[in-house]
């Protein structure tokens, strides 16, 4: 997760390095901040509000920051890390403040809702409320900020859907409303500004429509969750992906080998209900793939050797593990080759070879017996060899995707 402060770092340096004529602050955006501040107190051991004296400048406040008579930029709490944060509820009267751009909270205790009247605030550009105890529903209006660019409320207590109207925003490139208890499914998001979308660790649900996402996106996690469907649709859209996690929901369908081809880091399918073969139509160069507990079936695809990390356990693969990707274990360039609980009936490697302390290597619960004896997860139990009888019975449906055989 980047932390929210990440966004708006260079707002607040053009903020700190310009020069603003402070005049007297406006009575509506004075009254508006004493009210915040009634709101509010610090935490123990915080003292951010120290510099918060109403008979000075309030454009001098810590985390106050003003054009001319109007406050641009409110950064509620000490930003350094580790800081105790602010405790309380948030004012209503925020809405009051017509010319913020920036409105910040730092990790901390403040709790209800999300004041509606945020949405007065046309100019609003940045909206960062992370990891306190914010409940209720995010509030429609929300969606009457068309200037809006990041929202982040992750790791909040919030709950209801999200909204269609946000969805809707224009200018949108960064949303984050991961860790909360949001439910129902995700509204279709129409800018093409959009890099960002983390919705991991909520209630949510529903299938994803192919043209539900924009082709911009950069980074996507959807784990966690309770998605259903198929999305190789989606995903051959969706190609300026370098980060993409899917896992712990139930999709279903298969995964176009298209997907391989995109600049990806991390690419994390795990625990779904996948299927059919995996088929990568050129050299997979994504550090880490983790497509584990599935229902995937086949031969393993050699173009997979140079994949530093590689877990393809739990899923219903069959045949010899190509040798090109022992190699690479060996030489140590592959860390991780996790291919136990599937159907594989050979492995060439030389059981006396010594496999790299760097590496990690498991085969158990095949159809076949491991020639070395390394170690693999607690979770993969003690069973070094799968039943006869499934074996057989596997082979003789010849990998058919229907069958009743677990992992």
């Amino acid at each position: 997760m980047v932390p929210f402060f990440v966004f708006f770092t260079p707002l607040l340096f053009v903020l700190k390095n310009s020069f603003f004529v402070h005049g007297i602050l406006d009575p509506i955006d004075f009254l508006a901040l004493q009210a915040i501040r009634k709101g509010l107190d610090d935490l123990p051991g915080s003292n951010y509000f120290a510099s918060w004296d109403f008979t000075s400048e309030p454009c001098n406040f810590a985390g106050v920051y003003c054009d001319g008579d109007k406050v641009i930029a409110l950064n509620l709490g000490d930003p350094r890390a580790g800081s105790p944060g602010l405790t309380g509820t948030l004012d209503p009267s925020i809405g009051k403040l017509s010319s913020l751009a920036e409105f910040t909270v730092v990790p901390g205790r403040i709790t209800g809702a999300l004041p509606e009247s945020l949405s007065q605030l046309k100019n609003l550009r940045f909206l960062g409320v992370s990891r306190n105890f914010l409940s209720g529903d995010i509030p429609a209006s929300l969606g009457q900020l068309r200037e809006l660019q990041t929202l982040d409320l992750s790791f909040n207590q919030l709950t209801g859907n999200i909204p269609w109207a946000i969805g809707a925003l224009p200018a949108l490139s960064n949303v984050i409303l991961c860790h909360n208890h949001l439910s129902g499914s995700i509204p279709p998001f129409v800018s093409q500004r959009l890099t960002r979308l983390d919705l991991k660790h909520n209630e949510l649900s529903g299938t994803l429509l192919p043209m539900s996402l924009p082709s911009s996106l950069e980074y996507l996690s959807l784990s966690w969750n309770q998605f259903t469907g198929p999305v190789d649709f989606l995903l051959t859209r969706l190609n300026q992906l370098n980060y993409l996690d899917l896992s712990l929901n139930r999709f279903t369908g298969c995964i176009p080998g298209i997907l391989f081809t995109f600049p990806l880091t991390n690419l994390q399918l795990q625990r779904n209900l996948f299927t059919g073969p995996i088929l990568p139509i050129s050299q997979v160069a994504i550090p880490t793939v983790d497509i584990s507990f599935n229902r995937f079936f086949g031969e393993i695809s050699p173009l997979f050797s140079n994949v530093q990390n590689l877990y393809l356990n739990n899923n219903r693969f069959t045949g010899q593990v190509p040798a090109v990707l022992v190699d690479q274990l060996l030489s140590a360039g592959m860390q991780v080759l996790y291919v136990q609980h599937n159907f594989l009936t050979g492995i060439e490697i030389n059981p006396t070879v010594e496999i790299p302390v760097s590496s990690s290597l498991c085969l158990q619960y095949n159809c076949m017996i491991p020639p070395v004896q390394t170690a693999c997860p607690l979770k993969a139990g003690k069973q070094k060899s799968r039943p006869t009888d499934q074996c057989v019975e596997w082979k003789g449906q010849k990998g058919d995707k229907t069958n009743n055989i677990t992992g």
